[in-house]
């Protein structure tokens, strides 16, 4: 029995996806059920709530030999500690009572970086290693730079504007990986009962960019101009609050920045075995540019 948290997100929709010809009994734990694909729900066990709740992941697991793990996101959380660790105790508790045989988590990159223990979300997702792995579970935690996907929010401003803003220095040469990619590793490891203890598993992508080398690379996939704009964290952070997100949260989506601005993601020496193979240059021509056109 594999157990998969959110399956209707942008990375657990995949993972689902991945796995339903499998051949393994799949259990979803899904807030509404009704936005699964009708077409799979039937093929489905489905624990209706949140995971992160104590009765609903206490269900949830009893009999998983493998649960994908992912905190959603929570804009409105109190604090990062709140939004990570806070939500995560539950199931980490119902990991070692059930017995759960092995946890793949999405993460991130920093650990053992001078700044991670002031990079705000990924400071709060590190704590939420920890606490997976002090509850005896075989653990493997997919450590991820930039997505590539989060470009795409910012697809009307690319259109009517061409340009796209971050705090980051334009020539700040980082990985960047597919959520296809972070969804294939993860099935991956669903899959293999092989493995123990616990381990984290970088995903860099297949090279490092700056967001002046994404703009050029968007230029020419759209066929029109794109520029990348740096701003202020100050207004980094205003942004976040305008949209209704609270002060911890702003906070810690400008601390995760800072840190990246540092030089954060850069920690980790790029190998064939950690550099996945969806390429910016794919990503674009395959998702951005339709997000774009509609």
């Amino acid at each position: 029995m594999i157990v998969i948290t959110t399956p209707t997100g942008q990375i657990g929709r995949q993972v689902l996806g991945n796995l339903l010809d499998s051949g393994e009994q799949l259990r979803v734990i899904a807030r509404d059920p009704s936005q699964l694909p009708a077409e799979v729900r039937e093929d489905l066990d489905i624990v209706e709530g949140s995971h992160g709740d104590a009765a609903v992941v206490d269900k949830a697991f009893a009999g998983a030999d493998a649960v994908f793990w992912l905190t959603p996101p929570d804009p409105r959380a109190p604090s990062v500690e709140a939004a990570f660790a806070g939500f995560t105790r539950p199931a980490a508790e119902a990991f070692h009572r059930h017995g759960v045989g092995r946890v793949v988590g999405v993460s991130m990159l920093g650990r053992g970086t001078p700044w991670a223990a002031q990079a705000g979300f990924v400071t709060g997702s590190l704590a939420m290693d920890d606490l997976i792995t002090a509850s005896a579970v075989a653990y493997r935690a997919l450590t991820n730079p930039y997505f590539m996907e989060d470009t795409a929010r910012q697809a009307e401003s690319i259109k009517n504007q061409g340009v796209f803003f971050w705090p980051i220095a334009g020539d700040r040469k980082r990985p960047a990986v597919a959520t296809r990619d972070i969804a294939a590793a993860a099935s991956r490891l669903l899959l293999d009962a092989r493995w123990s203890g616990v381990e984290e598993v970088p995903l860099l992508g297949p090279e490092d960019l700056s967001y002046n080398d994404m703009a050029q690379i968007m230029s020419q996939v759209l066929g029109t101009d794109v520029r990348f704009q740096q701003i202020t964290f100050e207004a980094y952070k205003d942004r976040f609050i305008r949209l209704g997100v609270s002060d911890a949260m702003a906070q810690g989506y400008t601390d995760m920045a800072w840190a990246k601005n540092q030089g954060l993601d850069n920690g980790i020496q790029r190998t064939p075995e950690n550099s996945t193979p969806t390429s910016f240059r794919q990503w674009c021509e395959e998702v951005l540019k339709p997000a774009v056109a509609s």
